[in-house]
Order: C-alpha cells, then structure tokens, then sequence
C-alpha cells in the first residue's frame, strides 16, 4: 500500500468517526428541543428552537445550520456546539444557552457555554432526561436570579457568555 493510500484510509476512518459524532449531537440537540419544551410546559408548545450557537438569531430552527460543523463534506473530529433559543417571555422574546458536546471516553458531555459539565448517553432517552432538562432549565432561571441580584446590588450590565437575545416582531404582530 502507499503512503497516499494509507493516508486516504487514516482520513476515511476519521471522517467515519466525525460523521458519528455529527450524528449524535445531532440526534442529542434533536431530543433536547424537544423534550425540554415538553418539560418547561409553554401555554402554546412552542418554547425551544435551534439556533447557531454564534451571532444574530431569529426564533426559529435552523436545521444544519445550527451546528457548528456541516453535516456533510470534510468535518472536524471534536467537539460540536449547537444553540438552544429558550423563549423567557408570553411574547416572543427569546435567550439563546449554547451547548457543547463532545465524546470523552465511553462517556458523553453536554456543557453549557458559561455553565457546567453534565455526563449522558445518547440517545438522550436511554437516560431519565429530566435531571438534564433541570440542569438547563435551572442553568436559566439562575442566570436571570444572578441578574436581579447584580442590578439590586448595583452591580449590573455585564453579559455571560452563551446568552444572546432575540426577539421575533414579526410573532409579535400575530399575537396582537
């Protein structure tokens, strides 16, 4: 075998392991979305969104362009970040938690950018995803605890990483 066929075999193996991990994020972001509306309990269903985990963002799900890879082509082997746009408000105001995940070992983490680690195995419903579900929910609900404290305090006006927030005028409108 040459060394360019060697290489081409190392890469293909490569490319089958970022194509499973893809995959599982993937398939972890899908769950999520779904089960964590579930669990927050919206008057209307609708509560959670992918969205990129960087930059401007609307209130809706952006399919591959969630992820911080592409679904397909040549991909990264390692950790792959996704948005979560949690609506926080009876109108259309939305806060984005990013999530990073990654592969350590037979063990999966789930890290919430500014927040802790969580350990699961995928699919999400192998597990009892409610102990996640609160890991997030209350990774929110302190952010915004942390908020009311700084501004009390008079210490406010700083932002965390991984909040960023939308809001959907256009959803407003329909409300109205």
């Amino acid at each position: 075998m040459s060394r360019f066929e060697d290489l081409i075999k190392k890469v293909d193996h490569y490319q089958a392991l970022a194509a499973e991990n893809y995959d599982r994020v993937r398939r972890l972001a899908e769950e999520l979305r779904e089960g964590l509306c579930a669990y927050i309990g919206s008057y209307d269903g609708v509560c959670v969104r992918l969205v990129p985990p960087a930059g401007a963002f609307e209130a809706k799900d952006y399919g591959d362009k969630a992820f911080s890879v592409p679904p397909k082509g040549f991909r990264p082997l390692g950790p792959i970040m996704f948005g979560l746009a949690v609506r926080v408000s009876k109108g259309t105001d939305w806060m984005r938690v990013t999530m990073e995940c990654q592969k350590i070992g037979d063990t999966f983490i789930a890290r919430i950018a500014g927040g802790a680690d969580y350990e699961l195995s995928i699919p999400l419903k192998d597990n009892d995803p409610e102990p996640f579900y609160d890991h997030i929910y209350d990774h929110v609900i302190d952010w915004f605890g942390t908020q009311i404290e700084r501004y009390e305090a008079g210490d406010y006006g700083r932002r965390e990483i991984g909040f960023d927030f939308s809001r959907d005028d256009a959803r407003d409108e329909v409300m109205a």
